[in-house]
């Protein structure tokens, strides 16, 4: 595809190849020339609306920038203007490619060629460089920006054209440039140095009173207009004419300007005494650096990770450690790129050229003469460069040397990711080990030795950040009187603990506060609200949820975040706060929130979201159970899926977030959508992986519910209590939890519970030997359910009862149970719920002496229970098999194998806490070998008294 080409020096033109691209309209050509003439760097939003309209912007000024960008995204090639972090930018042009590039180029090849005495070579390169010019600069192009460039650049091109003039009169060409200089003092009559011009080429010209007539009316034209006399320069030029001066008769060879001596600066900060760990780090940059200083090339290394997180205390270690290796020196600055007003290139460079040695009066104005002469500088000398707290690559970019030999470190709160060859490494917080260490260091061995376990709890509410343990170290440091608990009870208060973490001028706070200051006001938005969730992390759906947008702008809303290091990217899709930023996000939440119900909202959107995706997760993998028609209204909408697969890798990916967040909610209005999707979220309670978090939720969700004397809420949450102590085989607990939500259920006329405690009381009196009561708790649960239409729920009801009935001797009665409960879950297609029917139907089939039908059907469900992930399911239904196969055995010694099976398993069942399991194991295995009269019998006795241990 042929190259893009643009000018700006004349008419606002883009060309492909040779064919002129339509660049639409003033204000869209505008917006082109203002993202070219920052030459890479990006523009802000507010930016290119104040270079377009001034202080006074259209209401849609916003949406016709986004406009104007789109439109010549479609004219320009692909990857061109790219948007970045709330503006815009253009990159990736070829060389000379833009006219006023050519230009600069040309102008210090004619400065340097001049500085080496080849005035043909400078004169040439001059003219070439005035030629690019093509009529008025930005021709047509509306806005206060494009008017400020337009002045500049003609200041520019008259300076050049001086410089040529004053060239063709050291050549000797006076007569030839008469002419032109008479023209230009005509156009320009308050320019000085252009009447200087025309005086000295009208004296070589032989023409002395046109000379001093030249001067007589410059003077009288500056006072009479600005009331000044000629500058110094002219009025000694015209003494000189009068005076015949001979040494302006001809041309004087130009004299090389002094060369200074070489200035090696040592501008590193001082690296901290106690700097601690970070050993890989400092390894891999410095073969980094070595690589530059060897002169294979000029390395850059850019550090990239939140505030406070020891980027600036790395960079300076490593500098000072490789300084050996840069004899010429090392410059540093800090360019304030967190802060509001972020350091100018064009400053920058002054101070590093002022810096290299080079005399004030000898540094050019513009940035790009200042960068071309700083690397001029640099050329052939082996110089680091420590460039601290940069805003973006943009900033950078002018800064860095263009010849091996030097190297460059970057710290900067943003991702390098668009600077070309540079290393990033990004930097975490500290290792456990590393915090401590770091700790230890400041405040001292002895203090923290013998409070071992409180210095770990101090860096861990540091979030084992670097900023904040050096903070809260060297506040006890400077109290003797306060122990290391004293400090770790302070942190603990979440609410005060950004306070506490300030000592002196530093502070945690303070260093959040410049990267929030700098976002834009969505971005400022989604900072605030992805905060207030808890939960180690938040799904991008989940997030959308929270900011009430789309996925799409919500990714680059929380994209921004990341580049920004003040969120992170923990996965593809998913991201985090460290802690002490989440407390500062709430912070601003409830500082900076308007209206401040829109927090409220945000949790409530997110918990809608939660419920109504797992609601569809528990639907897939129930179909026909009408629980989820039972749940509170919500007004936010889920995920929904194709397949049972998707949605259990959905409910596991988001458990730890998911639970954290239930238990937040345990309040309030969404004290009753908290309840309920803890309830649709029981696959979690039965997966054995998050079995204990979720048992934490339901007890505090339990606990509100009896706060608030929401009859409700407490039979709902009593139930998914009754589900944690029947899966851990506490059955004591859950029969009297159970029979609790029973209670609740009738009196809050609630019918799902009522049905699913009957069903859970049931299977609970099936454990405990109680079948009489089990078989009337299960035929109530039967026709609750059948009351509710509910026949995935009847079902259930039908496998246990004939788990009862075989317990009670009916094995016949106990297969029929289990195959009507089987044909209802295979009719709804209910495969998770159908593998337990065929686990009864297997238990069933094994008392009927059926043994090979009872290992088909248990077989067939092994292979539902691995693949829906439900390990405890899993490890019955192996124990299942394993006493089908050993039924065969009976009469030859199966039955005393047996028992020796059943009290191994309860072993493992106590150690795994499921006490009302192994007991049940532990009875059964006894009544063997008591009915074999096995010795066995004894060892059994005492794993069943209270104080035996497993």
């Amino acid at each position: 595809m042929p190259s893009l080409r643009f000018s700006v020096l004349g008419p606002v033109r883009a060309w492909r190849g040779e064919e002129l691209l339509a660049t639409g309209s003033p204000q869209q050509r505008a917006l082109l020339a203002a993202l070219l003439l920052r030459e890479g760097r990006t523009a802000t939003a507010a930016e290119l609306i104040s270079a377009l309209w001034g202080e006074e912007p259209p209401e849609q000024a916003l949406a016709a920038v986004r406009t104007y960008a789109s439109r010549l995204r479609k004219i320009l090639d692909p990857g061109i203007l790219v948007s970045e972090s709330g503006g815009y930018a253009i990159r990736g042009l070829g060389e000379d490619a833009l006219d006023l590039a050519a230009a600069q180029e040309l102008a210090t090849g004619a400065e340097k060629a001049r500085s080496a005495g080849d005035l043909c070579q400078a004169r040439d390169q001059l003219a070439r460089a005035l030629g690019l010019w093509d009529g008025e600069v930005l021709a047509g192009v509306p806005g206060p920006y494009a008017e400020a460039q337009r002045v500049r650049l003609e200041e520019w091109r008259l300076q050049l054209l001086e410089s040529r003039l004053d060239m063709d009169l050291e050549q000797g060409c006076h007569a030839e440039a008469v002419s032109e200089l008479t023209a230009l003092t005509a156009e320009h009559p308050l320019r000085e140095r252009l009447r200087e011009l025309l005086m000295l080429a009208l004296y070589r010209s032989g023409r002395q009173a046109e000379a001093l007539a030249v001067y007589a009316d410059t003077r009288r034209l500056l006072a009479d207009e600005l009331g000044v006399d000629p500058r110094p320069g002219l009025r000694e030029l015209q003494q000189r004419i009068l005076q015949a001066d001979p040494g302006l008769a001809e041309p004087s060879s130009p004299q090389p300007e002094p060369v200074a001596a070489p200035v090696r600066p040592a501008q590193l900060p001082a690296t901290v005494p106690d700097f601690t760990g970070r050993a890989s780090f400092v390894t891999e940059l410095s073969e980094v650096l070595a690589s530059g200083s060897e002169g294979r090339v000029m390395a850059v290394s850019a550090l990239a990770g939140i505030g406070g997180v020891g980027k600036t205390t790395l960079a300076v270690h490593v500098a000072h450690q490789a300084r050996s290796a840069f004899p010429d020196g090392q410059l540093y600055v800090d360019l304030q790129g967190a802060g509001a007003r972020a350091a100018d290139p064009e400053t920058v460079l002054g101070a590093f050229l002022r810096a290299l040695g080079t005399a004030d009066s000898a540094i050019p104005d513009s940035l790009e003469e200042r960068a071309a002469l700083y690397r001029s500088v640099l050329d052939g000398r082996r110089v680091l460069l420590l460039l601290d707290n940069a805003r973006d690559a943009a900033q950078i970019r002018p800064l860095l040397p263009g010849t091996a030999g030097c190297a460059a470190l970057v710290t900067s709160r943003v991702r390098m990711v668009d600077l070309a060859g540079a290393h990033l490494v990004d930097l975490d917080v500290m290792s456990p080990d590393e915090a401590l260490q770091l700790f230890t260091r400041i405040v001292g061995e002895e203090r923290v030795a013998s409070e071992r376990k409180a210095a770990l709890d101090v860096v861990a509410a540091c979030g084992f950040l670097p900023l904040a343990i050096r903070i809260a170290a060297s506040r006890l440091a400077a109290r003797r009187t306060w122990t290391v608990s004293v400090l770790a009870a302070k942190l603990a208060d979440e609410r005060r603990r950004l306070d506490e973490l300030q000592a002196g001028d530093l502070a945690v706070k303070a260093t959040f506060e410049l990267g929030y200051g700098q976002l834009e006001p969505a971005q400022a938005r989604a900072f605030r609200l992805l905060g207030l969730a808890d939960g180690p992390d938040i799904s991008l759906a989940a997030a959308a949820a929270v900011l009430d947008l789309p996925v799409e702008d919500t990714e680059d809303l929380l994209e921004a975040l990341v580049d920004t290091s003040l969120l992170e990217s923990a996965a593809p899709g998913r991201y985090r706060f460290h802690d002490l930023v989440r407390l500062y996000a709430r912070a601003c939440a409830e500082r900076d929130e308007w209206p401040p119900s829109e927090r409220e909202a945000a949790l409530s959107r997110l918990l809608d979201f939660y419920l109504a995706t797992a609601a569809a997760v528990y639907a897939i993998e129930r179909p026909g159970d009408r629980l989820v028609e039972h749940l509170e209204e919500i007004r936010y909408p889920g995920l929904s899926f194709d397949d049972r697969h998707t949605a259990q890798d959905w409910l596991y990916a988001e458990a730890n977030a998911l639970l954290a967040f239930v238990q937040q909610c345990a309040k309030g209005a969404l004290l009753r959508r908290a309840v309920d999707l803890l309830w649709v979220a029981k696959d979690l309670a039965e997966s054995g992986a998050n079995s204990k978090q979720y048992e934490v939720a339901a007890v505090a969700l339990r606990d509100a519910a009896d706060a608030a004397d929401d009859p409700r809420s407490r039979a709902r949450a009593l139930t998914t209590l009754t589900n944690v102590h029947l899966v851990a085989g506490r059955f004591e607990q859950a029969d009297a939890e159970a029979r609790l939500a029973m209670q609740l259920a009738r009196a809050a006329d609630d019918l799902a519970p009522r049905c699913w405690a009957a069903n859970d009381r049931g299977i609970i009196a099936l454990y405990q030997g109680r079948h009489p009561e089990g078989e009337a708790y299960l035929k109530e649960a039967i026709e609750s359910f059948r009351l509710d239409r509910n026949l995935a729920g009847e079902a259930s009801a039908l496998c246990n009862l004939s788990r009862i009935h075989l317990a009670l001797g009916r094995s016949t009665s106990a297969v029929e149970l289990a195959q009507q409960g089987i044909v209802i879950y295979d009719r709804l297609g209910h495969t998770l719920r159908g593998a337990n029917g065929r686990y009864a139907l297997g238990l069933a089939l094994t008392g009927q002496g059926l043994l090979d039908a009872a290992v088909d059907r248990l077989t067939e469900a092994l292979e539902v229970f691995r693949d829906s992930r439900q390990r405890l399911w899993e490890g019955m239904t192996l124990f299942r098999l394993a006493e089908a196969h050993l039924a065969v055995l009976r009469g030859i010694g199966g039955e005393w194998r047996r028992g020796n099976v059943l009290t191994v398993l309860g072993r493992a069942l106590g150690g795994l806490g499921q006490s009302g399991r192994a007991h049940a194991c532990w009875q059964e295995a006894l009544g063997i070998f008591e009915q074999l009269g096995s010795p066995e019998a004894a060892d059994v006795r005492l794993l069943l008294t209270p104080s035996a241990t497993v």
